[in-house]
């Protein structure tokens, strides 16, 4: 058994990288004695039951550090949600406790840490810009002016891992290391028959302006103005640091006779929804892998998305299902209800006893 230190540097936006952190959590506690490191206004138990995973490992914070998490969340609407800075900030408490530790495992993406580590990168967290500008917040460039690991920092005892095919090659073309691929966990969904679901949309997920929430709603309304008899569930958790475009999202929908929207519900009122709807809907062009998208996938129903980004793993490259832009959503939805396209995606392919065994067997390769 080793003693392990789990890097997460905030859990407040409940997004799908706090869930791979949470899950990653169990993962290790079963074999090994986890400690989370988190710098979050959130109590990851409460998070931890939202995605209904079992926790129940030591938390470590710095001083003062859920005031500070509170800050960062009522600045963020100006600022962003300033990812890298809340890593810098929780990386100098760790280092005083590295020796502590036999392995540190950063489900925060990149980072410049000593010793052996697991790294799973969902996007990158430093020189983000490079890539995708929307990704990053003002002061980005300068945290990773600071912090950023160097190569060789991501070489040597350091094992990469990285949700998608996609974000593995953004890493490489930042730091000249590949990740290994490690696929997020995503369990089987029970639902009702198909003939049975609602012929609606389900647009699932944090309900912030890179999710491209309201694009959603344009491309149903615009299904629904050339005759389909469409409805729209918008789910979701609503971040303080998101909660001007929150009110947007809500003022459509009440414009709108098809559009309701949820949020901050519970695991069972998400799965009900997943079971009882056809088709799910995602709109972010560069998701890094798509997880409500492959929760779409594994409740049995037809989901469409961008045809760039990860979630092009999770659809598998298939035309029928991914676009590009309103307008392309529009055309690729409308094919499929004109075809009445049924769901063919395999639904197990991320389950989650996959997910720990990888991860468990990635941290012993780094301890050997």
């Amino acid at each position: 058994m080793a003693k392990v230190a789990v890097f997460h540097n905030t859990l407040d936006f409940e997004g799908g990288a706090d869930m791979v952190c949470l899950h990653v959590c169990a993962a290790l506690d079963a074999v090994h004695d986890v400690t989370l490191f988190t710098l979050s206004a959130t109590a990851p138990e409460r998070v931890a039951a939202k995605f209904d995973v079992p926790f129940d490992v030591t938390v470590a914070t710095p001083p003062g550090s859920r005031a500070l998490a509170a800050g960062l969340n009522r600045a963020a609407p100006r600022l962003g949600p300033q990812l890298p800075a809340r890593s810098v900030l929780l990386r100098a408490y760790l280092r005083r406790r590295r020796g502590e530790f036999d392995v540190v495992v950063s489900t925060a993406n990149e980072l410049a840490i000593s010793g052996p580590s697991v790294q799973y990168v969902h996007f990158p967290q430093f020189y983000g810009d490079r890539v995708d500008a929307g990704e990053t917040g003002p002061l980005d460039g300068l945290w990773s002016r600071l912090a950023a690991p160097d190569r060789s920092q991501l070489e040597g005892p350091t094992r990469l891992l990285a949700n998608s095919a996609w974000t593995a090659d953004v890493t490489a073309d930042i730091y000249g290391v590949r990740p290994t691929v490690c696929h997020p966990p995503v369990d089987p969904i029970e639902g009702r028959p198909w003939v049975d679901r609602d012929a609606g949309v389900l647009v699932l997920g944090r309900i912030a302006p890179d999710k491209r929430v309201l694009d959603a709603i344009e491309v149903v309304e615009r299904l629904r103005a050339r005759g389909y008899d469409l409805t729209c569930r918008v789910v979701g958790s609503a971040p303080t640091a998101y909660r001007e475009y929150v009110r947007r999202v809500e003022s459509a929908a009440a414009r709108s006779e098809g559009v309701r929207v949820e949020t901050d519900v519970s695991r069972d009122r998400v799965e009900t929804l997943l079971g009882r709807y056809r088709y799910g809907l995602n709109m972010k062009p560069t998701e890094h892998f798509g997880m409500a998208v492959a929760e779409y996938a594994a409740a049995g129903m037809v989901p469409f998305a961008p045809n760039e980004g990860g979630q092009v793993d999770v659809l598998g490259g298939d035309d029928r299902l991914l676009f590009h832009g309103v307008e392309g959503a529009v055309e690729t939805v409308a094919a499929a209800l004109d075809s009445d396209l049924r769901p063919f995606l395999a639904r197990d392919r991320f389950a989650s006893d996959r997910f720990a065994s990888a991860i468990r067997e990635h941290v012993s390769a780094t301890l050997n």
